[in-house]
């Protein structure tokens, strides 16, 4: 009775921070602009292929397998966790036993996922400390982001060695059953059939304990971690665009505009709607950006497969697709905070244009669209350095050189080139026909 009174204390706690750090998150999403949704069955579609078959994943076929079988293991280990929890609170062991077929095939997939994790963690962990991957590096990866991963690594490789010592000892315990639940554990369960019971049980309830343990702290952890994409990355494909690669949106108030300016007898006509707010063009902070694209910066898995495809990062300019999404998380978690407590007009004299986004990168984009093309979750990058450009211009009038030129040119003479519009057709008077 007392080990339940613990473990629904540590649970309540537990699940008690977490849902304070997503209320925290939700609370800044509710900060940020409104994102237009499209049709649900081609959403759907998407997360099937994108998220849940892992088709983005799977195109380098080594390293991308072992990512796409941790993923789908830890689908299914999640089945064990929440028997665990349920085992916990009631006391029973084994509580889901009832379910019999299905019981035991999720418990067989579940004993062979372990290992593969296991054996997939200790290869992450080998490649970044041991070997250079390319991509795992660039000014926006600070040693923070590195110790983060090693340490995810770390808590992810205790959680698979304390369940595999889990379905051993237990198997030690209950060979027989176990040889239809844990084929594989089973297998090393009878070399400890030998041990005094109460020794194996002792064993299995510590490994147990740190089990759980390190569940309750992986998850309060994820919210502040990158590895935030293991809840975000599924809703993030979800709510990803269904348009093709290249297409940008356009701002409603602007097609608003030259709906009315295309239509006389509704440019002179009484306004019907009450006049709203001047919104601001484009994005200048946090509190300019949509939903989605917040949604974005918390699905970053900081992989670094959109920088090492950009092609204007190969060639050497700063910018880093990988960096906008990394500095409009940290922008926002610096501060929402301040605006949630003192109102939207708290102002610290930053933004996240030229504070953490330098005008230098956004115009080194080509908008080629090869980091989205490349993301695992789907993330558009390039719509966040359109609308951070869209400020620039039409606020700012911050173009450079060139485009100030050709926006001039169109403007005077309705096309990109300095000639008038009279000059047009010189080009054909020394034409003939016959």
């Amino acid at each position: 009775m007392i080990k339940q009174i613990v473990f629904i204390t540590a649970t309540i706690i537990s699940f008690g921070i977490l849902g304070y750090s997503l209320l925290r998150i939700y609370s800044f999403l509710k900060l940020t602009k409104n994102h237009k949704k499209g049709p649900l069955g081609k959403r759907l579609y998407k997360t099937i292929t994108v998220a849940i078959f892992q088709t983005k994943i799977l195109r380098r076929p080594v390293i991308g397998l072992l990512h796409a079988l941790v993923f789908w293991g830890f689908i299914v280990i999640l089945f064990g966790s929440v028997e665990i929890i349920i085992d916990g609170f009631t006391g029973i062991e084994k509580s889901l036993s009832s379910f019999d077929f299905i019981y035991q095939i999720i418990s067989i997939s579940g004993d062979v996922f372990s290992w593969i994790i296991l054996i997939a963690v200790c290869v992450f962990f080998v490649r970044r400390v041991f070997l250079t991957v390319t991509r795992f590096e660039g000014i926006e990866m600070k040693r923070r982001s590195h110790s983060d991963a090693n340490f995810a690594l770390s808590l992810i490789f205790v959680l698979m060695v304390t369940l595999i010592w889990m379905n051993i000892l237990y198997s030690a315990m209950n060979l027989e059953e176990s040889r239809t639940l844990y084929p594989i554990n089973a297998l090393f369960g009878q070399f400890f059939t030998s041990l005094d019971h109460t020794i194996l049980l002792r064993a299995y309830e510590i490994n147990w304990w740190t089990h759980i343990g390190v569940i309750f702290l992986f998850m309060n952890i994820l919210p502040y971690s990158k590895h935030f994409h293991v809840f975000m990355s599924i809703p993030n494909v979800f709510f990803s665009r269904i348009e093709p690669l290249g297409k940008l949106p356009n701002m409603d108030n602007i097609t608003k505009e030259v709906k009315l300016m295309m239509d006389p007898n509704l440019a002179f006509a009484a306004p019907t709607e009450p006049v709203s707010e001047i919104e601001r063009f484009g994005v200048k902070d946090v509190e300019d950006v949509t939903w989605k694209n917040y949604l974005d910066s918390l699905a970053c898995t900081q992989c670094g497969r959109c920088t090492a495809s950009c092609p204007a990062n190969i060639t050497g300019k700063m910018l880093s697709p990988r960096k906008i999404m990394i500095d409009l998380r940290k922008r926002m978690n610096e501060k929402a905070p301040h605006i949630l407590k003192e109102g939207k007009n708290y102002n610290d004299n930053k933004s996240l244009l030229r504070d953490y986004i330098t005008t230098e990168e956004l115009w080194a984009c080509t908008t080629c669209n090869s980091c989205a093309q490349e993301c695992p979750v789907n993330i558009n990058h390039p719509e966040m350095i359109v609308f951070m450009r869209r400020f620039l211009v039409m606020e700012e009038s911050a173009a450079p050189t060139g485009l100030n030129v050709m926006f001039t040119n169109i403007e005077n003479n309705g096309a990109p080139w300095p000639f008038s519009p009279e000059d047009r057709l010189l080009w054909a008077n020394d034409l003939t026909t016959n």
